[in-house]
């Protein structure tokens, strides 16, 4: 008897995917002329050449992978910050997978929200801690979630910029439940680095809050490839040693270190940067409502939540024809009814292009 194919599972449940309009396949290149509105580019710096520097670094960082890149990069962060140290990783998903794991433990709580990224999640189910996820935004249930704890140790866990809905929280607030209840605040500003903020140090500077654990990006607004934490010199050290994701993995490229050095150089430089790019949002939040289409939230990404998982593979599709490379968000990554266009502005873009795509969208609603 011929055996069975152990993978057969897989083409029933892609094709269940495929019959609710789920399947997600890789999207065709952007074609020449077509002006992007989904890429994570905020400030138009990822198509700069490579600088001069080793593209590999050949090992762990703990072994034999260390450059001098790494530490200068992770010097400009800090001082960026105004934080006592920094320490680089090889992706986002892998910064908050590591750091979630190696600092929360068995008897700890985790306060999480409930459109927290994926990465957050499953740094806080590999950390073995109880999980209370509370509703988004929700101040009234991380306070409950705290002030009812039986763990000692706690952790509140959010994204300053939710780049699905383009809200965030009261970092204010936050900090203040967080000091009155003795638990840690961990900030991931992924997606307000560079935009929001103070010379783009993010919703935390802009709010006059210092996280206990602050991680960042470099692959969205600084350009690059890789991501940051930043808070006091004790944690960078216990990351060294305990963060899986940092210490089994190969060191971060130092090219890719080199060039998020230059990308924080550039942007000391041109201080317009930010004020363009929001400013240019702005005026596509203002030209949909106009067209009576409301985007959510606030800041330079532009969610327009369409509901069906097939009415906004339609409306992506017809911008695509229009010139205009735009992406669905379906569920998972959203939840189940709000599947969505996402537009993001770049300083790469004009106020042509924003009236243009503006124009397009509205005129693929009608």
């Amino acid at each position: 008897m011929k055996p069975s194919d152990p993978l057969q599972y897989l083409e029933d449940e892609l094709a269940e995917l495929d019959r609710r309009n789920l399947l997600r396949e890789p999207p065709p290149p952007i074609a020449p002329g077509t002006k992007s509105f989904c890429s994570n580019d905020y400030l138009g710096l990822a198509a700069a050449p490579p600088p001069e520097a080793p593209a590999g670094s050949g090992a762990s960082r703990l072994i034999a992978g260390e450059r001098d890149q790494h530490r200068d990069l992770e010097r400009a962060l800090a001082t960026w910050f105004d934080a006592e140290d920094a320490l680089v990783f090889s992706s986002g998903y892998a910064a908050n997978v590591g750091v979630l794991a190696a600092l929360a433990r068995p008897g700890d709580l985790v306060v999480s929200d409930a459109l927290n990224h994926a990465s957050l999640i499953d740094g806080a189910r590999l950390s073995r801690a109880r999980v209370a996820v509370v509703p988004h935004l929700d101040l009234a249930a991380v306070d409950a979630a705290l002030r009812g704890r039986e763990q000692g140790r706690a952790w509140v866990v959010v994204e300053s910029y939710y780049s699905m809905d383009a809200d965030g929280p009261d970092l204010a607030a936050l900090r203040a439940l967080c000091d009155a209840h003795g638990a840690a605040l961990v900030v991931d500003e992924a997606h307000a680095i560079g935009v929001l903020g103070p010379g783009g140090r993010g919703r935390a500077a802009e709010a006059g809050v210092r996280p206990d654990v602050l991680v960042g990006t470099l692959g969205k607004s600084l350009g690059s490839q890789g991501a940051f934490v930043v808070g006091p010199r004790v944690l960078k050290r216990w990351l060294w040693n305990r963060a899986r994701s940092f210490v089994f993995s190969t060191g971060l490229s130092p090219a890719s270190c080199a060039a998020a050095s230059r990308a924080l150089a550039h942007l000391a430089e041109h201080p317009e940067l930010p004020a363009k790019v929001l400013a240019l949002a702005g005026r596509l939040r203002a030209r949909l409502a106009a067209g009576g289409v409301h985007a959510a939230g606030f800041g330079h990404v532009v969610p327009i939540v369409i509901g069906d998982p097939g009415r906004a593979m339609d409306l992506a599709a017809a911008l695509r024809s229009a010139g205009f490379a735009v992406q669905a968000v379906r569920p998972p990554t959203v939840p189940e009814g709000t599947s969505r266009i996402r537009l993001t502005v770049t300083a790469a873009h004009d106020e042509a292009d924003v009236d243009a795509v503006a124009a397009a969208v509205l005129a693929t609603l009608r």
